[in-house]
């Protein structure tokens, strides 16, 4: 595993929680919107991280893959198909006949428990970051 391969891989892991929160903060910022352009209320967003890596099963095709920069990314970003939430307001434009209205499928508890994972992972990356940095610099002093 090269030197930089450890930056490489919180550098990968911040990207990908910064986007994570940035799609949280979109359900949050959504959680009234009862109409988008399709018709239907706003629909919980999730981002799928995955690995970077793709191993066989062989012990030499494994050191190979450890060599090379790991990391995670962004596979996609769906779009939870859960119903959603039902309020009554006879009021409301966009009430149906029966005096309800379809609100977005977002739970704003969940959303709050989910940014807290991914500040505390980007967090977690950017102290593992600082630490490879200060090991680079201390190896520097030892040279002169």
């Amino acid at each position: 595993m090269g030197f930089y391969s450890s930056m490489d891989i919180s550098a990968s892991a911040l990207t990908a929680q910064r986007l994570r929160m940035d799609v949280i903060a979109e359900n949050v910022a959504n959680i009234d919107t009862t109409r988008t352009e399709n018709g239907e209320p706003y629909r919980r967003k999730y981002v799928v991280l995955r690995e970077n890596r793709k191993y066989d099963d062989s012990f030499s095709a494994y050191l190979d893959e450890a060599a090379r920069m790991g990391g995670v990314s962004v596979s996609a970003i769906g779009e939870d198909q859960s119903d959603f939430q039902l309020k009554y307001d006879p009021t409301h434009p966009d009430a149906r006949p029966d005096g309800y209205v379809e609100m977005p499928n977002v739970d704003l508890s969940q959303e709050m428990v989910d940014m807290i994972s991914a500040y505390r992972s980007y967090e977690a990356n950017v102290t593992a970051f600082n630490a490879a940095k200060d090991m680079a610099l201390k190896a520097l002093e030892i040279g002169t």
